[in-house]
């Protein structure tokens, strides 16, 4: 019985485990935009509501072929593709995977999109 109670004491005074291990934070992501200029929302509403946008106006590509609208992913990277490398991937200083590192989230937007600005996609209007 006084084994159980010192163990349970044991237990009680240790120092919890952190997520971060020894309390190193993880890094901000880069938030670079390298064509400025008004977005199709506010940031804060951007930061959560993104994917929904994005899943809306792939319904709208897929089911309707209407292609080109604000929050489409070709217009995304035309404003949020790094300078440097045309992408939005490639590095934790590019716009989308500094992001989707920092909240550790996997992106597979780019299984079969293409990351880069300048893409002209082809496809039948209605």
């Amino acid at each position: 019985m006084r084994l159980c109670l010192f163990v349970l004491a044991a237990i009680a005074v240790s120092p919890a485990p952190t997520l971060a291990g020894d309390g190193a934070r993880t890094a901000k992501p880069v938030i670079e935009i390298a064509n400025p200029g008004k977005c199709v929302a506010p940031a804060e509403e951007m930061r959560r509501n993104h994917m929904e946008m994005l899943k809306h106006q792939r319904d709208r590509t897929l089911r309707q072929g209407i292609r080109g609208e604000p929050a489409s992913l070709n217009a995304c990277i035309e404003c949020h593709a790094s300078k440097k490398t045309g992408s939005v991937l490639g590095g934790n200083e590019n716009f989308c995977q500094s992001c989707h590192s920092y909240a550790a989230v996997k992106l597979d937007c780019w299984d079969c999109h293409q990351p880069k600005a300048g893409f002209k996609a082809t496809g039948v209007k209605p």
